[in-house]
């Protein structure tokens, strides 16, 4: 798909959400909106028409949507949410305002569609997600699904990890943030062994289960936790 293509995808897309909030539009007012010819609008709405969307056409008057057609919500699964809400939180590191504004702007319409459950989670872990400046390294983890998904539903989880000098001891944690540095990924988490919050490099973890049992959430914000802990 060129960046034509995108364009015109985003258009169309952009024209349906207008057609479901608007009663009537006219192909002036769209062409004006998208600063497009007013032919172009002709072909976009015949476009839509042949993907079958039920567009009426009032002479002199513009474009209607049938009444009762409802464009079905999209539906995500927990794991599609957290990727998401991961890449939002990467997009927030972008110097281009514009582009922030219309990704943002993007993603509260999906979160508009998300239900309440894993909207919730999808915020919480948009709130306990730290990137640092630095995008440019590479980062590889197989975990980093699996983490999100014991953060946000708060499962107790059992790791094999490997420190510094190679020494592998299991672990019972309590996930409770994801932070990407320069170098690594990295997990806070409560750690049952040693009885305090400590950081867990992902590419460290060598296997990871996660348990039924639940634990209590900790009740702070992560950067509450920075000015306890540090």
């Amino acid at each position: 798909m060129n960046g034509n293509d995108t364009k015109r995808l985003s258009r169309l897309t952009a024209i349906l959400t207008q057609l479901q909030t608007k009663r009537l539009l006219t192909a002036s007012e769209l062409a004006n909106k998208f600063s497009v010819s007013i032919r172009t609008i002709y072909r976009d709405i015949r476009a839509l028409e042949q993907a079958g969307v039920p567009i009426l056409t009032e002479d002199g008057k513009g474009y209607k949507l049938m009444e009762g057609y409802k464009i079905p919500p999209v539906m995500f699964t927990e794991s599609q949410a957290n990727a998401l809400i991961l890449a939002e939180q990467l997009v927030l590191k972008n110097k281009d305002t514009s582009f922030i504004k219309d990704y943002i702007e993007a993603i509260d319409k999906i979160k508009a569609v998300l239900g309440h459950t894993i909207k919730d989670k999808a915020n919480l872990l948009a709130e306990r997600t730290r990137f640092s400046q630095n995008m440019n390294s590479e980062r590889n983890s197989n975990n980093l699904s699996d983490l999100q998904f014991a953060l946000t539903n708060f499962c107790l989880t059992r790791i094999e990890y490997t420190n510094e000098a190679n020494s592998a001891t299991d672990r019972l944690i309590e996930p409770f943030a994801l932070i990407s540095t320069q170098e690594n990924w990295l997990l806070v988490a409560w750690c049952r062994l040693r009885n305090e919050f400590r950081f867990f490099r992902l590419d460290r973890i060598k296997k990871l289960e996660i348990l039924e049992e639940k634990f209590n959430p900790h009740q702070m914000t992560l950067q509450e936790y920075f000015d306890r802990y540090h």
